[in-house]
């Protein structure tokens, strides 16, 4: 099972210990995220001026729209990432398909080639033939 950390951040001025099996860098981090959206708040023109409950929300507000930005981001990313492995799949298929073309036209080629030698077969034979025909007409023309 997981080590539970805890460690000690800063946010806002303030001194918090924080826990969780998170690392304690994981942690750091996410009070240097806190502090650098409480830091834009507070560049905002009135923000000083407004309640701790409002300071709140408006923090929550923030960070509620980064992540729903950062979600609807990763969900275009896997979107595109699922698009990417069916048209993967479909090259893969397609270049199998083409591969077995391939080999059948190999096979046909190998056929048509021993075909066309048994044909030149068959024709120097025949050719021998028509030469010896040709020779026994020659030998009766001349008797």
């Amino acid at each position: 099972m997981a080590v539970k950390n805890t460690t000690q951040v800063l946010i806002d001025g303030k001194i918090i210990t924080l826990g969780g099996y998170e690392s304690p860098e994981y942690l750091q981090k996410v009070a240097a995220y806190l502090n650098q959206k409480i830091s834009e708040l507070s560049q905002s023109a009135g923000y000083n001026r407004l309640s701790v409950d409002t300071k709140h929300t408006l923090l929550a507000l923030n960070i509620a729209d980064d992540y729903f930005k950062a979600k609807s981001q990763v969900d275009t990313l896997e979107e595109d990432m699922e698009a990417k492995d069916r048209e993967t799949y479909d090259m893969k298929h397609d270049l199998i398909a083409a591969e077995i073309q391939a080999g059948d036209l190999k096979k046909e080629l190998e056929e048509k080639r021993i075909e066309l030698e048994h044909v030149r077969g068959e024709m120097e034979e025949l050719q021998r033939q028509l030469d010896k025909a040709n020779k026994d007409l020659e030998d009766l023309l001349k008797a």
